[in-house]
């Protein structure tokens, strides 16, 4: 039988290992992660869904290791600088920026010390915010879109989607900078093809419908979606005055009213990006690592828009698509 002596004497060594255990799970240091959003924190939903997922499989499991502080600016892109400076102010570890341009030029320009990683940059070195895709340099890495190439590959499958296309209307949001690189490639490739190219610029919802008056009045046989934050958030909209004027619509993602989509897997890009912000918590310098280009593009054709807008979409298009939407 068990005396008393050994009882208290397992009893005290079960007291230290249950205070080396405490103080052990206290010195785990308490990451914090920022977040910068051009757009709607409802928006991203599905996007930081699969953010937190790849996280949590690449072993940041427990919540005390690693916090969240977001900043949605909810399409008002102003925000965005003061935004960046609170998350400055706050200290985080990184910041993961989503939304494009106007949020990562805003964490650029509040920061050249905390690492900053963005899922979604249109091209990064032309627009100034790296010198170089293998070697950024700086304190911003993560994945680029190369939009300027997609706006190219877009206005392509429209021209074989549409018989006789001659004048494309490019919708962009002027209050983004991307959109100069947009006008750039879009004007480039529409030369190339021999097709005329008007731009329309929408700096909010309030002003699509008038602006698609515009383009009907204009004889737009096509339209081309700049990647933006706001434009997405509002593509139903888009979509359905694109099918009112009977204008074919070519975008970033596809959508009621939306005839041909070509973009990136939205999920991969994401779950790459966390891996980004995995490394440099562990200790990897943001100019250490390359910025990536996504690996796969998704080609969706809808033949229920192509039948309202009463097209016949080649067979050697559709036999290309990732998905045919009947």
């Amino acid at each position: 039988m068990m005396d008393r002596r050994a009882c208290v004497s397992i009893l005290i060594v079960g007291l230290l290992g249950a205070l080396l255990a405490a103080e052990a799970q206290s010195a785990v240091k308490a990451y914090r992660v920022g977040v910068l959003g051009a757009g709607t924190a409802a928006q991203y939903a599905q996007r930081m869904d699969w953010f937190r997922q790849e996280l949590r499989q690449l072993g940041w499991l427990n919540e005390r290791a690693i916090t969240f502080e977001e900043r949605w600016a909810d399409e008002r892109y102003e925000r965005l600088p003061g935004f960046a400076a609170e998350l400055v102010a706050l200290k985080v570890d990184v910041i993961f920026v989503t939304g494009g341009s106007p949020a990562i030029e805003a964490a650029i320009k509040a920061t050249r010390e905390i690492p900053i990683v963005f899922s979604a940059a249109g091209d990064p070195v032309a627009q100034g915010m790296v010198p170089s895709m293998a070697h950024p340099a700086g304190n911003a890495t993560g994945l680029s879109l190369m939009s300027g190439e997609l706006y190219s590959k877009r206005l392509e499958l429209l021209k074989e989607a549409v018989p006789g296309l001659k004048r494309v209307g490019l919708l962009i949001n002027g209050a983004n900078s991307f959109a100069a690189e947009a006008l750039r490639s879009s004007q480039a490739a529409s030369q190339s093809l021999g097709i005329e190219l008007k731009t329309f610029d929408v700096r909010g919802p309030e002003n699509l419908a008038s602006t698609f008056e515009m383009m009907s009045r204009a004889g737009v046989q096509g339209v081309i979606v700049g990647a933006d934050s706001m434009l997405s958030a509002h593509l139903k909209q888009v979509g359905a005055l694109a099918l009112k004027h009977r204008i074919p619509l070519t975008a970033n993602s596809d959508g009621p009213g939306v005839l041909i989509a070509y973009y990136r897997d939205n999920e991969a890009m994401y779950r790459r990006a966390a891996v980004y912000v995995d490394k440099i918590l562990r200790g990897a310098k943001a100019a250490d690592l390359p910025i990536e280009q996504p690996s796969r593009l998704d080609l969706i054709v809808n033949l229920k828009t192509a039948k309202a807008l009463g097209l016949t979409i080649p067979q050697s298009l559709l036999l290309r698509a990732d998905e045919v939407i009947q």
